[in-house]
């Protein structure tokens, strides 16, 4: 059951925002609205929004023009995912007038005045996607992470690709690091968390939640109730 300590940090996978085309997915956006908005009554929500196609659609032409400074491609990728958060901040009706925090203390100063805050990656650092960004405001916060992304929870190889890949319903920090460590990083890489963040949790002990799109899961674990997804703890 996730700790009630007042806030709750969500990583928002960039999937779940915009489509691989690029349209927006806003039946799925109006319900994770409707779900964030039943509990601001118990929690505050940050949540981080990754980058999704946008940003891989930034990385890539920056490949193929031949620029392959991963820190270029990196603040390509950044800037994708605080587009999309400020997208969010209107899509819930927000209108910050300092726009979207790019800083730890910005997201404390926003904290103390809404009920729900959106930020995309913070300030640049190597090998970084908003999945490192959200597990360190998590740490910050002392909360329980939750990760929602386009796939059920975890699995042992891509379930997109693979049609035996196995469902993990639960996980160590450091087996789920050594996971995300055997995967080489590259900016805008898609897995379910950085390396960053593995690091992170398992360094800090943070319980963390995967669960996929179905927003029943997210709604059944915030109220205590069973849920389909992956949990990375002990």
């Amino acid at each position: 059951m996730i700790k009630n300590k007042g806030v709750i940090v969500v990583s928002l996978g960039g999937s779940l925002i915009l489509e691989d085309d690029a349209t927006v997915n806003v039946n799925y956006l109006k319900k994770f609205k409707e779900t964030l908005k039943k509990h601001t009554n118990r929690y505050k929500f940050i949540v981080v929004t990754g980058g999704g196609s946008i940003a891989r659609k930034y990385i890539s032409a920056l490949e193929d023009i031949g620029i392959k400074d991963h820190k270029l491609q990196s603040m390509a990728g950044i800037s994708a995912t605080r587009m999309n958060a400020r997208f969010l901040s209107y899509f819930f009706n927000q209108n910050p007038e300092k726009g979207i925090p790019h800083k730890m203390n910005e997201i404390i100063s926003y904290l103390k005045k809404q009920e729900i805050v959106f930020a995309g990656a913070l300030e640049y650092q190597p090998h970084q996607t908003s999945d490192g960004t959200a597990a360190e405001i998590a740490e910050h916060f002392k909360s329980d992470f939750i990760n929602l992304t386009n796939v059920a929870g975890l699995y042992n190889k891509n379930p997109k690709k693979h049609k035996d890949a196995k469902f993990i319903s639960s996980i160590s920090w450091k087996a789920f690091h050594k996971m995300a460590n055997a995967i080489k990083y590259k900016p805008g890489q898609h897995f379910v968390l950085d390396q960053t963040a593995a690091k992170i949790i398992m360094d800090k002990k943070i319980k963390t939640y995967i669960l996929g799109s179905n927003l029943k899961d997210l709604n059944n674990l915030l109220n205590g109730r069973k849920f389909r997804g992956s949990v990375i703890s002990g």
